[in-house]
């Protein structure tokens, strides 16, 4: 499966001063355009890969807590800021990794839309599921098998 995705991957902050390594393929691509993620991106939406969490390693630097105090926990380089990934508390097996932190990203895109009742109606992004919200907990295992089918691979 490896060979599929060309793992591993290698990435970091736009400085060079986090680095990370990812050994797993995604469990699924999305963009969330929540508030929350417009705001800290300073953009329209927020492009993530959720990775398993042991499958993800800091391999430079020490990441600091940003964003909002509160679960999820994002990560950001102490030195530029760039928020690198999110540690969800629940469900705890994955980490979002930011896409564009990727040093291949170009092959990258969402497979599902999340919280597009809080985005700008402009922001299409292609992905093939879109929510008003979150999907409900049971369309969960369905989009993760179907992005293992047919999600983009680098």
């Amino acid at each position: 499966m490896s060979d599929e995705w060309k793992l591993p991957w290698e990435g970091g902050c736009r400085c060079g001063g986090v680095r990370f390594r990812v050994t797993a393929p995604p469990f699924l691509s999305s963009a969330c355009h929540c508030s929350g993620c417009q705001r800290m991106t300073a953009s329209a939406f927020t492009l993530s890969l959720g990775v398993p969490r042991d499958a993800f390693e800091v391999t430079k630097g020490e990441p600091v807590l940003g964003g909002v105090g509160d679960p999820p926990i994002h990560y950001h380089c102490p030195h530029c800021k760039s928020w690198v990934f999110t540690r969800p508390v629940e469900p705890a097996y994955f980490v979002n990794v930011r896409t564009t932190m990727l040093d291949d990203h170009g092959w990258a895109q969402p497979y599902v839309e999340l919280y597009r009742g809080e985005g700008f109606a402009w922001a299409a992004t292609g992905a093939k599921h879109s929510y008003e919200a979150m999907p409900a907990e049971a369309d969960w295992p369905r989009l993760v098998a179907d992005y293992a089918k047919e999600g983009a691979r680098p």
